[in-house]
């Protein structure tokens, strides 16, 4: 049975070579999936309720599946497997947005991150299930579902956290206010999303619809968007988030301490 569930996370075995362009587009988004997987599967065994241990951990993995699959498709382009991709590249070869980026900070901030990646993540998804590429258009009907459920356990949260204690609500509001200059970099759009068109979804037109659902989460929660300036960001372009370094040298130690090692 794990077999089979991990080999139905491996879309796109039949699928023609990237392009070198696809494949960067599949780094963009494979790499805001691994960075989001690593970064939440920290919270487990520290999460404030042990329900939460379990679905951390499982957004966690759905994250990893979707990594997989866009990098092991990304690797097509010249021969590099995900784990190539995953393990030994260094902070300026990853595309992540810098909003993956950001520290777990307090459970506020993580549940803050959470808000506007699923968000993020399930405008995109849905769009780009219908791209004229066909591994892409499979991931996505794959990962749509998921990402739906991490939407609404964010929103759950983010409700429960705002209208709880005074120090709960506190702590949100710092955490929307420290997420928030990270939102921007989300809809850049990037020369390669030209050369795409038709295949990838242009950053910038789901821009209204993440919007409109974080609009209403926040009336609902009596939050405000905090008026601070968008960070210089520049994730898709190779330029790092400084913290990236840190979560890089704990995922890749292993591998990088025993290259070639089998178990």
């Amino acid at each position: 049975m794990v077999e089979h569930e991990l080999a139905a996370e491996m879309l796109g075995d039949d699928a023609a070579p990237a392009t070198r362009d696809v494949a960067e587009y599949a780094l963009w988004l494979g790499d805001d999936a691994l960075i989001l997987s690593q970064q939440l599967m920290q919270w487990v065994a520290r999460a404030p309720e042990l329900e939460e241990d379990v679905a951390l951990a499982n957004i966690a993995l759905d994250q990893l599946g979707h990594a997989r699959s866009l990098l092991r498709y990304a690797g097509t382009a010249d021969g590099r497997s995900e784990d190539d991709l995953a393990f030994w590249r260094d902070d300026l070869q990853f595309r992540a947005a810098w909003l993956f980026c950001q520290p777990n900070g307090d459970f506020a901030h993580t549940i803050v991150r959470q808000l506007v990646a699923a968000t993020f993540q399930f405008a995109l998804y849905s769009a780009l299930q219908s791209s004229a590429d066909a591994t892409f258009a499979a991931i996505a009907a794959k990962a749509v579902k998921e990402v739906e459920y991490h939407r609404d356990h964010a929103v759950q949260w983010t409700l429960r956290l705002a209208g709880g204690t005074d120090e709960s609500r506190r702590r949100m509001i710092v955490a929307v206010a420290d997420i928030w200059p990270y939102v921007d970099e989300l809809f850049r759009d990037e020369p390669v999303i030209d050369r795409l068109e038709g295949i990838a979804v242009r950053p910038s037109a789901l821009r209204a619809e993440v919007d409109r659902v974080l609009d209403a989460v926040f009336a609902e929660a009596e939050l405000t968007r905090p008026g601070v300036a968008p960070s210089s960001g520049g994730g898709r372009r190779g330029i790092p988030f400084p913290a990236l370094g840190g979560i890089l040298a704990e995922m890749q130690v292993l591998a990088r301490a025993h290259p070639g090692a089998t178990w």
